[in-house]
């Protein structure tokens, strides 16, 4: 999506808790490394997030996109799940993108216009064993994005969500490599396979541009077509 976005003109500021990954990847960004810079900070340090939004704008001016990508996964049966996974969960993906939405929304209220956009899951919809407070956290975060978009959109404010499938991710390394749950994806997926990463490019650049200035409150699936199957 960073790519994406930096492609179509953006000025990137990427985020994130490790400083060597984040130099590496905005080294591997195609474009003019000007547009690109990054800053560290840990999204479950509620703390820190005032911090960072006013650090980003100090060095790259206003924030007029807000993407809240930062995720975790914990996978264990419910009654063995620690207290601090669930509180894990809750802070990365729900609590995180309602405090860095409320930072940005104040400069974005003024400026009268600004772009939201959370990454979600198709788990926002679905249910499977071991994620459960994953499942939990993006149903919630589902409800945020709509609320965000109904209190926001007189201010002509957008807010709308992403939810990919299955994608070949760091995060999903092992369920790549595992050939059963390999060919359960592929199987259960209509387009047979797992997503790639790129394929959540076009409809980020799609929802930070002013082509979707009629479009808010809404959570995309980009799924293969696995959520229209059963």
């Amino acid at each position: 999506m960073a790519q994406g976005l930096a492609g179509a003109g953006a000025t990137v500021t990427l985020v994130g808790r490790d400083a060597t990954k984040l130099d590496q990847a905005a080294n591997e960004l195609v474009c003019a490394r000007e547009q690109v810079g990054y800053l560290t900070c840990d999204v479950t340090r509620r703390d820190e997030l005032a911090s960072l939004v006013n650090s980003a704008e100090d060095a790259r001016g206003p924030v007029e996109i807000l993407v809240n990508n930062a995720g975790v996964q914990h996978r264990s049966p419910v009654v063995d799940f620690p207290e601090d996974g669930w509180d894990t969960m809750l802070a990365t993906h729900l609590t995180a993108p309602f405090l860095l939405a409320r930072s940005v929304a104040r400069g974005m209220i003024q400026r009268g216009r600004g772009k939201i956009i959370n990454t979600l899951s198709v788990m926002a919809e679905l249910g499977r064993p071991t994620i459960v407070p994953y499942a939990a956290a993006k149903g919630g975060l589902r409800m945020l994005t709509r609320g965000l978009a109904v209190e926001l959109g007189p201010k002509n404010i957008q807010v709308n969500g992403i939810a990919p499938g299955y994608f070949r991710t760091a995060m999903n390394e092992a369920l790549v490599a595992d050939p059963e749950f390999d060919a359960w994806v592929r199987k259960r997926t209509p387009a047979a396979r797992w997503g790639e990463p790129h394929e959540l490019a076009g409809l980020a650049v799609l929802l930070a541009s002013r082509a979707s200035d009629y479009i808010s409150g809404q959570v995309i699936f980009v799924d293969g077509g696995l959520t229209a199957s059963v």
